[in-house]
């Protein structure tokens, strides 16, 4: 139910606390002075304190406990009791913070309905903290391909371990929305999804980034590590972290502990790694660009995200749901896909993959018509053309070739394109292109096109050997 920490000078008072809550189903842990209390925070924060406010042979008392606490662990409700009550001293309390005061002796019931409310208060901030975070994921892990369906079994295969994962494919395709789905469906949902935008952070910045910083009078600054206890945190694009911070990382992954930048004492986190790269990290290993041993700790599970070219079946599906979402967020017009419009999206080229896609749809919706169905001719790829009805504009290269080569040239491309369109499926291609399937497998062979499967799915290339 929670984890509670009990600080009082008297042992018969917190043992007698400790009992009642463990029988209540609580877990608790004990600190008899203030060094005791601050070394459990400092081990773990607790999800909240009692804590008596004259400690004998202590440092500090607990005002001051109190006041450090709230600077540090804003979020721990702390309940403050005392034999030397009076109406200052509680209202002293109150304004530093504590959820409630209660004076000594305590009636038990008294005691147990503060605490059950102070956790509810609790547990709703955080599920507030959640939804607003919530709010500002990516796009969902839609797709109907094979290839798609083969990436979501592999990561349902992961969601309930712990165990580090390194997913790799090209910029925009989807690696944090894979990373989001992993938290989202893990026993960690409820808890921190942190992102280490690596690539945006500077270098000389990094440290005080994800350690935290602790000033000489001891306010503190809390590092992304900190703020991703218990959850997990997400290393996007890793290979841009420096190598300096790779090293300490690399301790962080060993014992789950680090020092923050001007901090003496060490902080203890529990995390679950996550990182991604669109690179290929044994060439930046080679060119000393990237520690292996800090490789070999985060890529215990391999997981590869298709790029948009090898689930082309997902597109029609991925751009209704930004038209939909479009529509919900901004305002924008909320309109259909024509027939051309499908096919076009499926055959253009993507290097920015899936946040390409959602771009241009969005530059549709903006500059397009505000009703009626989205055609091919509104999109970027027939922009270039001279405007003439039922003209096509032919590539440099493919305008200075003789007819038999330019011909052969297009007819390779064209089926290349409509297959993959198709996900591999020579039947739907066939019918598509108005073909007979024998006469299509014929076509393919004297063009030197084969099909194999990758990322789960069939994919189309022309065969050179």
């Amino acid at each position: 139910m929670g984890d509670i920490l009990i600080t009082d000078d008297e042992r018969d008072i917190r043992e007698l606390i400790s009992d009642i809550l463990k029988d209540e189903g609580y877990t608790t842990r004990l600190a008899a002075h203030s060094e005791a209390c601050m070394a459990e925070i400092a081990k773990e924060p607790p999800a909240l304190m009692i804590l008596d406010i004259w400690l004998k042979d202590s440092k500090m008392d607990g005002i001051d406990i109190l006041k450090s606490v709230k600077r540090d662990h804003p979020d721990i409700p702390i309940v403050i009791i005392s034999g030397h009550g009076n109406i200052e001293i509680a209202v002293a309390a109150i304004k530093q913070g504590a959820y409630d005061f209660i004076e000594k002796p305590f009636n038990i019931d008294q005691l147990l309905v503060v605490i059950k409310r102070a956790m509810e208060t609790s547990n709703l901030r955080r599920e507030n903290i959640a939804l607003r975070r919530g709010d500002q994921q990516g796009a969902e892990m839609l797709g109907e391909s094979a290839a798609f369906r083969a990436l979501r079994n592999q990561l349902d295969k992961v969601t309930k371990s712990n165990g580090r994962v390194m997913l790799t494919g090209q910029p925009g395709s989807g690696k944090e929305s894979a990373a989001r789905y992993i938290h989202a469906n893990s026993n960690r949902a409820r808890s921190p999804f942190v992102v280490v935008n690596s690539a945006s952070i500077a270098p000389d910045r990094m440290e005080d980034v994800l350690f935290g910083r602790e000033a000489p009078d001891r306010s503190v600054e809390k590092g992304l590590l900190e703020q991703a206890h218990g959850g997990v945190i997400y290393f996007d694009e890793v290979a841009d972290m420096p190598l300096g911070t790779q090293s300490k990382i690399l301790r962080v992954l060993v014992d789950q502990t680090f020092h923050r930048v001007g901090g003496g004492d060490k902080i203890q986190v529990d995390l679950r790694v996550i990182s991604s790269t669109n690179r290929d990290l044994t060439a930046a290993i080679a060119a000393g660009e990237f520690r292996q041993e800090l490789y070999h700790r985060l890529n215990v599970v391999p997981i590869p995200v298709p790029s948009l070219e090898e689930r082309r079946e997902d597109i029609p599906l991925l751009a209704e749901y930004f038209v939909a979402q479009l529509n919900q967020t901004q305002g924008l017009p909320l309109r259909r896909l024509a027939e051309d419009a499908r096919a076009l999206l499926q055959t253009m080229v993507w290097p920015g993959n899936v946040r390409q896609l959602r771009n241009v749809m969005e530059r549709v919706l903006i500059l397009g018509e505000s009703g009626g169905d989205i055609t091919a001719k509104e999109l970027p790829a027939m922009e270039d053309g001279p405007g003439e009805e039922g003209r096509v504009v032919l590539s440099g290269g493919l305008a200075t070739l003789p007819l038999r080569e330019a011909r052969e040239l297009f007819e390779r491309e064209y089926l290349l394109t409509q297959i993959n369109r198709f996900g591999g499926n020579i039947s739907r291609t066939a019918s598509f292109v108005g073909m007979e399937r024998s006469a299509l497998h014929r076509k393919l062979k004297s063009l030197g096109v084969v099909t194999s499967s990758k990322a789960g799915g069939r994919v189309a290339y022309v065969d050179d050997e």
